[in-house]
């Protein structure tokens, strides 16, 4: 297998979170992991073992274990972690601290800091007023929303009850933003009035 173009050096890569991973994967594998190239070399002999110290190590949540780590392995085609059943904005959202999530500035306005506190609140609200409206599991939501707060806010909450989201920007036009919306048939649109 090729190696990369450029591999970053070990001061370029997050220490704490990186050693802890090299010490896990040293636990593991019953081998010395000393630098990153190390540890890259590993990650692409032994490509099942790396996505399954991933999985391990990011403390993924899921509602049901995966069958098997990689099927068909050849790209495109490869099947990842078949049978598992998560839900990402879960996973997203498992933080509930006072810790920043999203920072947004634009343009003419005051930038805005949510921390995941509040982001989590936010989005159980939207959830909540989506589970009102009778959006459920499987249904569509779209977005005609820019960049902002409010459109990641709406895609998690829709992600969070297990409905499909579906995105344009408005700068998209009208044409492109009609055949997306058309395709999928949405039940709610979150929109803006305008944007700058």
């Amino acid at each position: 297998m090729k190696k990369p173009l450029w591999i970053p050096s070990a001061d370029q890569i997050s220490n704490s979170n990186m050693s802890s991973f090299m010490r896990y994967v040293e636990q593991i594998t019953n081998r010395r992991i000393t630098t990153y190239e190390e540890l890259y070399n590993w990650s692409i002999t032994e490509i099942e073992e790396f996505w399954k110290s991933v999985w391990v190590m990011s403390g993924i949540i899921y509602s049901h274990q995966y069958e098997k780590i990689l099927s068909n392995p050849v790209m495109p085609g490869a099947k990842w972690f078949e049978g598992a059943r998560l839900n990402f904005a879960e996973n997203l959202l498992r933080f509930r601290d006072s810790q920043t999530a999203i920072i947004s500035s634009r343009e003419g306005f005051s930038t805005i800091k949510l921390t995941y506190e509040e982001l989590y609140e936010l989005v159980a609200s939207c959830a909540e007023g989506l589970k009102v409206i009778g959006i459920k599991e499987g249904d569509r939501v779209a977005g005609f929303l820019s960049n902002i707060p409010e459109a990641v806010i709406a895609m998690l909450a829709t992600a969070s009850i297990g409905a499909f989201w579906s995105s344009c920007s408005p700068d998209f036009g009208l044409r492109g933003v009609l055949d997306r919306f058309e395709q999928i048939k949405p039940k709610v649109i979150f929109t803006i009035e305008s944007y700058r």
